[in-house]
């Protein structure tokens, strides 16, 4: 018999009989806790001593722990040593490494797009290289988390890569020295219209709400300041002390801004505004999508609830939650469920149901029934019942289907990294245009290339086939299907005419980032985006503007049908 199975199955025991101990004489559920337990590692002592093949503990136990916790609630979750120095990442911003984001591609990564300034941008690491060996170590097959665990490292350490170049093939040694990064939680700002600033906010980790004030503050050092827009999408929020800090920048001090209930006591507290704000009255618009979920939603809630402003978009993700983090042994941790959060109305934008979602992750439609109606500081109705709804709806522009296929498939990145290969430079993001010219070059590389697509249509007509089939008629109507699927047949040459200036945009996004990275990204994209567009708007129309923080408004923030009453 195994030594190291019976010695394991021993500490398992005496482990059992430690804890049945500690719980023991403190009440019947203490009990139940106790006997549980002491099943639990009896099974396992069983399995590690006569299963048929060796068992790895760690990996048992570490399954066994995730699927239990999968049962409360998807936001509390073990995070083993392993992943210690991600948690660490997701919290502050900063990692040691090179600075580089990855994806897999093939059987290798691809560098996805190097941080400006970083180490690999300053190395001459560029956005399609692809990593073969790290170190001198073979990546094949390699998941892409796990390359990215080697890269990573103590900053002033060394890091030598084999880079292959895209197209031609080219093997090149690069030696790096990882550093601190620290990546912006505020990728972007400056101004998106006359006297109207932009803050892109991505992430709520430490020292983020500085990031805000000193851009917002530049902002009217340098320009006649009429409006500003803070982008909120996309953002899965982070930490609760930030949250408040930059809610802190548009309303005054001593102002309530979240309260958390939860099972002990110690998590019942009430968060004020503790600081001189930024400008109180400059007016506001905040984006959200169904990405923009805890802080986002606390910071968005908090300006919709004291009516400092008006929020654009698409109705949040509806995450009402507080997690806390507990330390366990073995440099692991517990970050679990501790309260609910609410904002100054007194609502939980927590979705009811976080178990059922839609695709996107975002909230359906809530029935009426379940939904209480609470009222803003000026007296305007808002709801609980899964996320902030917007003051004004602005539906995101879908993404055609061809289109959609070409970005999946990572042909516009692929075509991207070729073009930065041919040219040296480009203009500057805000003059940059595809020409007619580039854009025939991009349909003549596609012309060896795979990819396909669906159409709406084309699937109706699946769907009608099926149906036919299973009722016994194709005999009778299958030479009209046949005809009406030639008819509604995709044509990828007329598509690609049909979706040029959809696709020319994408091109044009990525073919600038190469050059001026994430910021680039934005002031490319940023003239074309509807959302941002109508928040201009309303914010160059002061009677507007208005009419939708007054308490008479009728805005997209107030479900129709909705009859439940103020709660008291």
């Amino acid at each position: 018999m195994n030594k190291s199975k019976v010695k394991w199955g021993v500490a398992a025991i005496a482990a059992a009989v430690v804890l049945g101990v500690g719980f023991m004489g403190t009440g019947e559920r203490d009990f139940e806790m106790s006997k549980n337990l002491d099943i639990y590692h009896t099974l396992f002592r069983e399995l590690s001593i006569y299963y048929v093949d060796e068992i790895d503990a760690g990996d048992l136990v570490k399954k066994s722990i995730d699927e239990m916790l999968k049962s409360l609630d998807p936001y509390t979750v073990y995070i083993p040593e392993s992943d210690i120095e991600d948690f660490r990442f997701m919290t502050t911003g900063q990692y040691g490494g090179i600075g580089a984001y990855i994806h897999s591609k093939g059987k290798y990564v691809e560098v996805n797009e190097p941080i400006a300034d970083a180490p690999a941008a300053q190395a001459g690491i560029r956005a399609g290289d692809i990593i073969k060996e790290i170190d001198g170590r073979d990546i094949a097959d390699m998941k892409s988390e796990d390359v990215s665990e080697l890269l990573k490292g103590e900053p002033k350490s060394k890091v030598v890569l084999t880079v292959e170049t895209p197209f031609t093939g080219q093997l090149r040694k690069v030696e790096i020295i990882r550093q601190k990064i620290k990546v912006k939680s505020v990728p972007y700002y400056g101004m998106v219209a006359d006297g109207i600033g932009y803050i892109h906010l991505n992430n709520f980790t430490e020292n983020c709400s500085q990031e805000v004030k000193e851009a917002l503050l530049n902002l009217k050092k340098n320009n006649q300041l009429r409006g500003l827009v803070l982008d909120l999408r996309g953002n899965p929020g982070g930490l609760l002390n930030e949250a408040i800090n930059v809610s802190n920048i548009f309303v005054d001090k001593g102002r309530e801004i979240v309260s958390t209930k939860g099972k002990v006591k110690m998590w019942n507290k009430t968060y004020y505004s503790t600081n001189e704000p930024v400008d109180t009255e400059i007016p506001l618009a905040v984006l959200v999508n169904s990405g923009s979920a805890s802080a986002s939603e606390i910071v968005s809630g908090v300006i919709q609830d004291l009516d400092r402003g008006v929020i654009v978009g698409t109705r949040s993700y509806g995450k009402g939650l507080v997690q806390t983090t507990r330390d366990l042994s073995y440099n692991t941790k517990l970050k679990l469920t501790t309260a609910k959060y609410y904002i100054p109305s007194g609502r939980c934008i927590q979705a009811l149901d976080y178990s059922h979602r839609n695709a996107d992750g975002s909230v359906g439609k809530v029935p009426d029934s379940l939904i209480t109606k609470f009222q803003t500081r000026a007296g305007r109705d808002v709801y609980d019942g899964g996320g902030v709804l917007p003051d004004v709806k602005v539906e995101p522009e879908m993404m055609s289907n061809i289109t959609y296929s070409l970005y999946s498939k990572n042909l516009i990145f692929d075509f991207a990294t070729l073009y930065a290969q041919k040219h040296s430079s480009i203009c500057e993001p805000e003059k940059f245009a595809l020409s007619d010219t580039d854009y025939e070059d991009f349909v003549s590389f596609l012309a060896d290339k795979s990819y396909d697509y669906t159409l709406e249509s084309e699937k109706i007509i699946a769907d009608l086939e099926k149906a036919v089939k299973r009722e016994n008629h194709s005999d009778v109507i299958d030479n009209e299907l046949q005809q009406l699927r030639s008819k509604l047949a995709h044509n990828k040459e007329q598509d690609l005419k049909t979706h040029k200036a959809e696709i020319s945009m994408l091109l044009k996004e990525e073919i600038v980032s190469r050059y001026y990275y994430q910021e680039g990204r934005a002031k490319a994209q940023l003239p074309a985006d509807s959302t941002l567009i109508k928040a201009v708007a309303v914010l160059n129309n002061p009677d507007e503007y208005k009419r939708l923080l007054s308490p008479a408004a009728k805005t997209d923030a107030q479900p129709d049908g909705t009859n439940s009453e103020p709660r008291k």
